[in-house]
């Protein structure tokens, strides 16, 4: 099992109360966490931010617990999460009309892989790389307004009144056109990967 040493070093230091080691920590992670967290929930910039924040302070209550056997910031993604469920059951309405990016595993999965931080591994980093490969690869083969809205939803971290101004249609439509995409781009990515993982060299042909 590895142990993330550097990560491990930095929690040691931040349960001794170093200041330095606080600041590296927030200015490390809030925006990763920031993407990671806008590209789950509805266009509000400002409950994404809200939720980075609970995220980090409970963290940083809980920071004994880690044992560095995963990366820190894929500990903080778990917890964000968790922080993400419950502001989404708070907040129910919002799933009259939006479908949240969970619904589709691989279109989570593809976001997970594009915004993860190099591992340090070699293997790993390998593996992200040939995901993200892969993934704009399926961006390629979705017609062209789907490729778009996924990219700048997703990779640009636009919002959804953005890209509607950018379409010039209204935000419901842009909803609309979003989940259109996000299945389009689901059926495609899985059908890759499926085909990656059964090509024993490991590469697709775009």
């Amino acid at each position: 099992m590895a142990i993330y040493l550097d990560d491990k070093r930095l929690v040691k230091q931040l349960l001794e109360g170093d200041k330095r080691a606080f600041d590296s920590f927030f200015d490390e992670n809030f925006a990763r966490l920031y993407r990671f967290a806008i590209a789950r929930m509805p266009d509000d910039p400002q409950a994404a931010r809200d939720v980075v924040q609970v995220t980090l302070t409970k963290a940083l209550r809980n920071m004994h617990t880690f044992r560095a056997e995963s990366a820190l910031f894929t500990w903080l993604c778990a917890i964000c999460r968790n922080e993400l469920s419950d502001w989404l059951a708070q907040h129910a309405r919002y799933r009259e009309h939006i479908v949240l990016t969970e619904d589709f595993p691989e279109v989570r999965a593809a976001v997970d892989s594009f915004h993860a931080p190099d591992s340090g591994n070699p293997e790993e980093n390998y593996k992200r790389a040939e995901k993200i490969r892969l993934i704009q690869v399926a961006l390629d083969r979705l017609p062209a307004n789907y490729g778009n809205v996924l990219e700048w939803k997703y990779i640009e971290g636009r919002s959804i009144n953005e890209i509607s101004d950018e379409l010039a249609i209204g935000p419901e439509a842009t909803q609309s056109l979003l989940a259109r995409a996000k299945r389009a781009f689901a059926e495609v990515y899985s059908t890759m990967t499926t085909a990656l993982e059964g090509d024993g060299d490991g590469l697709v042909q775009s």
